[in-house]
């Protein structure tokens, strides 16, 4: 008897973004559309696309990067210059002096201090009761040890390991770090694995309690059985996962590749790929020519925690949820989001199993699985606010709500050659440029309106260096 897993199966459309005047809307939803979680104003219909069934995926926006000089502040008119072959001159400085402006602020700071990575060699170095591992691992050792990881998941796939499980972690250091402003740090740490475990026992747990297979273990430590979307194989080098033309396409090539889902997260698509791989490697040929790491590595399981530690503007990290760096303001309240599980359910899957009135079965399902993750270790979760069946979409009003990529910005300028504006804003859709990679600022204004950037000697600097 094979088990039958839940698979959730929305159908989106590729977002392509429209030449137009953004109009900012007073609300927004966001759904699951072939793998991707997309963005949509509240007011307007949802376009009804077609694509192959696909598992719940991961939203992989963010990328860190290294900390770099912070540039002097840029106030004044941009220095245009032609470059006498139809093109334009723009100083990279004064470039870089925008974005840094741009993407400066409290909620900006709090993310970006999350998002920080450890370097793979160190990753690579975590061992089981390893003295020297990272002080959040050594936390997450004292919580779940190797003993309790197999008990937890009792079938699942070989290549969740428990090292790769610490590996994962230490890729991290926000998740289950230690808090200096008096916060609980090892309930905190507690809470965000009963979290994290709850919903990927949903998206990847075998599901069938009466299942021999299943070895008499009950469906909530059935989690982690799939590793690759049920009947995919890495000698598949086509399929529905592919988006390989436009702006998808162009920044994220396909390399002959299937991205169909892997992981614990089921990361699926080019364009989660590609920023995953810069995210973990600073470069996102990596896993877009070796998707199969994804499966393979300490990947599968880091996948999960990347998810949980980024947010998906407008709605806030999982992380922050739990921690209480978010607080819900009137907008959230209004909307009826709170803190505690249910919040995570809206991020994760808010558009399908929330603001139904009555808690959908997949809903069911998380809030079980963490009752009892939670009363395994030993957290209290009397009046936490479990379920989401009253909770409207969080919205661009809300305290998480924070515009993450850059597109042109079409506005005038009486000032430049042809008036254009020569700038780049945040936008509340996703495009070729995050705001969380340096660079990609200059990279939108290269891209849009013909620049090249100069260095302080007006010396052309070569696109990509």
């Amino acid at each position: 008897m094979t088990p039958t897993p839940v698979v959730i199966t929305p159908t989106p459309a590729v977002i392509t973004p429209t030449p137009v005047v953004i109009t900012p809307t007073p609300a927004f939803v966001t759904v699951l559309q072939c793998g991707v979680y997309v963005t949509y104003p509240i007011d307007q219909p949802i376009p009804v696309p077609s694509c192959a069934p696909s598992p719940t995926p991961v939203v992989v926006t963010p990328t860190p990067t290294v900390a770099t000089p912070t540039p002097p502040p840029f106030n004044g008119e941009l220095s245009v210059t032609e470059d006498g072959s139809g093109g334009f001159l723009i100083p990279r400085a004064q470039l870089s002096s925008i974005e840094t402006e741009l993407t400066s602020g409290e909620l900006f700071d709090l993310i970006r201090a999350d998002a920080v990575t450890l370097d793979n060699e160190s990753v690579e170095a975590v061992e089981p009761l390893r003295l020297a591992n990272p002080e959040n691992v050594l936390r997450v050792e004292s919580v779940i040890d190797s003993e309790l990881w197999e008990f937890l998941f009792p079938i699942r796939n070989e290549a969740y390991t428990y090292r790769r499980f610490l590996q994962a972690i230490a890729k991290f250091p926000a998740f289950c770090r230690t808090y200096e402003d008096g916060r609980n740090s090892e309930e905190i740490c507690k809470r965000s694995l009963a979290t994290m475990f709850a919903h990927f026992t949903q998206e990847t747990g075998a599901h069938a309690p009466g299942w021999e297979g299943a070895k008499g273990n009950p469906e909530w430590r059935q989690g982690l059985y799939y590793v690759r979307e049920m009947y995919k194989q890495e000698t598949d080098t086509t399929g529905p996962y592919n988006a390989c033309s436009g702006w998808q396409g162009d920044r994220w090539p396909c390399q002959g590749k299937s991205y169909f889902g892997r992981g614990a997260k089921q990361l699926s698509w080019n364009y989660n790929y590609g920023p995953f791989s810069e995210a973990m490697f600073g470069d996102k040929m990596v896993l877009l020519k070796n998707p199969e790491l994804v499966a393979d590595t300490w990947l599968n399981l880091a996948s999960a925690v990347f998810f949980y530690v980024y947010p998906q503007p407008p709605k806030p990290s999982m992380l922050h949820v739990i921690d209480g760096t978010w607080q819900p303001n009137a907008a959230d309240k209004a909307a009826g989001i709170e803190h505690g599980f249910g919040a995570t359910i809206q991020i994760i899957n808010g558009a399908f199993e929330c603001n139904k009135g009555t808690t959908s079965n997949q809903a069911k399902s998380r809030i079980a699985y963490y009752k009892e993750f939670s009363n395994y270790l030993n957290l209290d979760i009397t009046g936490e606010k479990l379920d989401c069946a009253d909770m409207k979409p969080f919205n661009t009003d809300g305290a998480g709500a924070l515009m993450i990529n850059w597109d042109k910005d079409w506005g005038w300028n009486a000032n430049t050659p042809a008036n254009h504006s020569f700038k780049c804003k945040l936008a509340p859709y996703q495009t070729a440029y995050s705001a969380w990679s340096a660079g990609d600022y200059e990279m939108c204004v290269e891209d849009n309106f013909n620049v090249q950037a100069t260095d302080e000697n007006g010396v052309i600097i070569p696109k990509g260096e």
